[in-house]
């Protein structure tokens, strides 16, 4: 539908709509329920450049409006994705792809990168430096104007394709993170990951998640982002992609306003899955119900 397209670093989208990292894994399962090509496209389950088991269990609890979880970077590594998962998602799925990549070192972050920039459905990079759930690695690039740079800079040395960096939300001042990786020559920047809290089980009197935090995702932090993507979108001069709690077209629309050229879906598809597809069919109507004509005209209204 014309008036849902947005132009995302020179791709064009049907719908600004986007799962986001880790919740819909390579697209298989959620291509069993419906044809996924409705999508403006998708993030790849976070791809480091060796396997990784992920944390010990439990890895997930609830929380009032939201889950909490700490899965840890389970993945095959960016070798078998790209001679394994790649191949099966061409089969499901004929648009760009976004790839989520992520890191424990500067050298591991570009390295990774340079694997995924030769694939040709790969349409975006998206660089994560801000997982809250690993040690040693991720989100300790995020909290650093400096740190975010020099990955951003790497990347970019060794790629061709728009990077997109992920900005953590915790961290005092994100629009200054945002701006040390443009300053450093990112494409565009996407924000919130997940918010850091815990839980405690009151008969053991212990944390329930063996990792002890866990990242705050769903409907509790949307206020939360979308201040944030506003912070960021007066910030910088290129996209942002919004997300962070986000699951109705409305909070697509409210993204938007705020700054966002496209909105990543994260939680929601977890707790549905046939959210994406019902924000997409829902988009036409609610822009009818608050007269807008076409999605691109509406990016950054708030600001």
């Amino acid at each position: 539908m014309e008036r849902t397209k947005v132009n995302l670093l020179g791709i064009e989208l049907d719908n600004p709509v986007i799962p986001a990292s880790g919740t819909f894994g390579y697209g298989r399962e959620f291509a069993e329920l419906y044809d996924i090509n409705i999508l403006g496209s998708f993030s790849f389950k976070g791809t480091t450049l060796h396997p990784r088991l992920g944390n010990p269990l439990p890895r997930i609890a609830e929380a009032p409006a939201g889950m909490l979880n700490a899965v840890g970077l389970q993945n095959p590594g960016v070798d078998r994705v790209i001679s394994e998962e790649l191949p099966n998602l061409a089969k499901i799925f004929h648009k760009p792809v976004m790839a989520n990549v992520s890191g424990f070192s500067i050298e591991e972050y570009a390295e990774t990168c340079k694997r995924l920039d030769t694939c040709e459905q790969v349409g975006w990079l998206e660089v994560n430096i801000s997982c809250p759930n690993v040690h040693h690695g991720g989100m300790s690039f995020g909290t650093d104007p400096a740190q975010a740079a020099a990955v951003t800079k790497a990347v970019k040395a060794v790629t061709t394709k728009p990077v997109i960096m992920k900005l953590s939300p915790n961290v005092t001042d994100i629009a200054a993170i945002a701006k040390a990786c443009a300053d450093a020559g990112a494409d565009g920047v996407s924000l919130i990951n997940t918010l850091m809290g815990m839980r405690i089980n009151l008969n053991t009197r212990r944390p329930v998640i063996a990792n002890v935090t866990g990242g705050l995702s769903g409907p509790a932090v949307f206020p939360v982002a979308l201040r944030m993507v506003y912070q960021v979108a007066k910030a910088v001069d290129i996209p942002v992609i919004g997300m962070g709690g986000v699951s109705s077209a409305e909070d697509v629309i409210e993204m938007m306003m705020a700054g966002a050229t496209a909105v990543e879906i994260g939680a929601a598809n977890l707790a549905d899955p046939f959210a994406c597809k019902r924000i997409i069919e829902d988009l036409p109507a609610v822009m009818d119900k608050y007269h807008i004509n076409q999605l691109t005209d509406i990016i950054g209204g708030a600001l």
